[in-house]
Parts: C-alpha cells; structure tokens; sequence
C-alpha cells in the first residue's frame, strides 16, 4: 500500500511542479567532462559554494554530488578523476551555503552500512529543512569496491543487494519501534535510527539503473529515474522515457519523474559552441582516463552492450559523462529543452567544463524557459531558519 505524503516531502523542490526540472552534477568532483582544458572546474569548498549559490539563485531544482572512492587510472591516486569531496558532508555544507534547492547524496550500497546512511541521510534532512534527496547505487568501479574488502557482484545481484539495504533505511526513517530484520545479505538487531528524517515517509530516492534489472529497481523504488537517452530523436526519447513510466504504473501502481544527463556548451553562436565542445572533448580530451575508463566501468556496465559501443560512447564521455547534448545560443538550449520536455522528461542535471562561467551564461535561458511554460517565476526563499515541522 502506497504510504501518504506529508506536506514536509510535498515543499522539496525536486517534487515541484516546474514541467522541466534543473540540476548541476558532481561539483564535489571534478564534474563530467574528461578534458585537459586548463579552465576546467576543479573541487575545492570555494568553488562548490559559489557555483551552488549561482544555481540556488536562478531556482535550480537540485545539485547532485557523485561519490568516488578512487580514480580511473591505476596507481596514480592524485590524478583529478579520483579527488573527490565526500559526497554526504559536501551536501551538508551545501545545505547551509543555499536556500532553495536540494542537495543529493550518491552512496554505493556496498561501501556503507544502510544504518550509517540512514543516520546521515535523516540529519542532512534536517540541517537542509527538509531539502535531502538520497541517489542509490548498487555496485560501480570494481578497484573501488576492493579497497573495501568488497566484490564487484554480479550483476543482477548488486540490484538484489541494493533493495535490501534500501529496505533496511526506509524502515529506519519511518518506523518508531526497534525492529530486527534477518536477510540475504544483512543482520539488524534491534534496529532503530533517531531523530526521523523531516520528510516523511523519507527523502526521496533517485537510481539510473539502465539495464533491464536496474529499470525494475528503479521503477518499484526511486522517486526519480535517470537514464542516458540511446537516441538524439524525439519518437525514440518519447518511447525510451514512457517505458519507465509506464512501468512504474502497470507494475508497481507508482508515479516516477525522469531526468537525464546533459553537458551543455552555451556560445553568442552555435558554430561557436560547435568549436569549443570539439576544442575541449576531442583536441584536449583526457586520454588516459577515458583508456581506464573503457577498460575499467565502461566495460563492466549492461547499459553499453558491446565493445563497439563503449567505443563510439567514449567521444559522448569526453563531453560530459555519456549526457545529452545541449549545445548553441540560448535559444538553441530552450527549444531542445522544450522538445525533451514534450518527450516526457521532467528534469537535466547540467554540467559545464566550467561551471562559474556556464551558469553565468545560463541566466540567459532561464527566461527563455519560463515563455516557452517550462518553468513558473522563481521567488527566492525569504531569509529564517530552516522549518522544523517535525519533532526530532
């Protein structure tokens, strides 16, 4: 039986109404585009608060911080893929550096216990006042996963785990009494996580499982799927998309958004955006970690079915992480908004090469978006303290 609402998990922007919903991605990390670039975006505090801000102020939806636990070339542990801020401190930060949006935390399943992530998830809901959203992953970069004393599972299993340490958290957020739970993968004696998180039954969660198991996962327990598009056509979008919808329904009796990826390069011109992006993901591209990256996760995915297209998806990976592309004026950016949005997405997280000076220049579509009905007016939070609805 679906389990109602409340008006704490009703004001999260990520639920809102806006029909094209905006986020930025991996800000505690080096972002998505694998570039030798020297403007390209680097982690620091700094930098992740002023880019946080600028999207809080245009009424971005969301941030989303990735985690990484170690890069993609072997033996070189300072290289710039693997210098990543964690990702559930960044976001309490973040929280307290912004006023509007949520903050989403990644976590790898098998790298924290689910009572440690519902401890962390419940207090970054508060800190935020209710602005926390918890992005789920079952398994990623087996040398990761070893540094832990853990296997990179088969596939379908890592789904099988995954479900159960997500059961385990949403029991913690919701229910008062201890509990004990005895499965497949996990023991709980006594299990109990105080204070609640605001939201209830609990923060949403958001999962891209792409391969047939991980659609089933995310359609029957995420709030938000994420996919990467196969196809830049709107009939092929449109079909992509509905299968996930319509599954969530005719299965599950749910109600899911999908968002994707985008990397977007934003110029006066689009024959200027067109240089750049060639400048920056094919004459500076960095090599090495798409090699690794090929060799490593690229090979390790369902969602790439051969070697044949890990190849032609490595040029896409360059640009930023295997998004979509958003590419050209202002107007060129909206109107390819508006035709995703008329294929039934609901929201883009946007990554830049330089994200200071990307969202800079995205101000200009913002109105853009609005006179085309994407989005409503935004209204900044007015200043005070965060609500405290909930008795912690």
């Amino acid at each position: 039986m679906p389990v109602a609402i409340d008006a704490m998990r009703a004001r999260n922007p990520l639920l809102g109404a806006n029909r094209m919903k905006l986020g930025i991605f991996g800000t505690n990390g080096k972002g998505a585009a694998q570039t030798l670039v020297p403007e390209a975006y680097r982690p620091s505090w700094q930098a992740s608060v002023q880019t946080a801000q600028m999207a809080d102020a245009l009424g971005f939806e969301a941030v989303l911080a990735y985690a990484r636990w170690k890069g993609y070339l072997k033996g070189q542990p300072s290289h710039p893929s693997g210098i990543t801020l964690d990702p559930f401190t960044w976001c309490a930060g973040i929280a307290q550096a912004t006023r509007h949006m949520t903050v989403i935390a990644t976590s790898h399943a098998p790298t924290l216990h689910p009572i440690t992530a519902a401890k962390q998830s419940a207090s970054i809901d508060i800190i935020s006042g209710g602005r926390f959203a918890l992005n789920v992953v079952g398994g990623w970069n087996k040398p990761e996963l070893e540094m832990f004393g853990a296997s990179l599972a088969e596939h379908d299993a890592r789904y099988d785990h995954l479900q159960e340490w997500l059961e385990i958290i949403q029991r913690l957020w919701r229910e008062e009494a201890e509990f004990d739970h005895e499965g497949r993968f996990f023991k709980v004696l006594r299990g109990s996580s105080m204070p609640k998180p605001l939201q209830q039954p609990g923060p949403p969660i958001i999962n891209a499982g792409g391969s047939d198991r991980g659609q089933r996962f995310a359609c029957e327990f995420a709030d938000v799927c994420f996919l990467i598009l196969r196809s830049e056509d709107p009939a092929d979008i449109a079909a992509q998309i509905a299968e996930y919808k319509e599954m969530a329904r005719r299965d599950y009796g749910r109600e899911v958004q999908v968002w994707t990826y985008a990397y977007c390069v934003q110029r006066p011109t689009r024959a200027e955006a067109e240089a750049y992006l060639h400048h920056y993901s094919v004459v500076h591209e960095d090599g090495p970690s798409l090699d690794a990256w090929s060799a490593g996760v690229g090979s390790q995915t369902r969602i790439l079915q051969s070697p044949e297209a890990v190849r032609a998806f490595r040029q896409r990976f360059a640009a930023g992480a295997g998004g979509s592309a958003l590419i050209g004026t202002a107007e060129d950016i909206a109107a390819r908004l508006d035709q995703l949005s008329g294929a039934g997405l609901d929201g883009v997280l946007l990554t830049w090469v330089d994200f200071a000076d990307g969202l800079h220049r995205f101000a200009e579509v913002m109105p853009l978006l609005e006179t085309r009905g994407l989005r409503g007016p935004f209204e900044p939070a007015p200043p005070g303290n965060p609500p405290t609805e909930r008795t912690m």
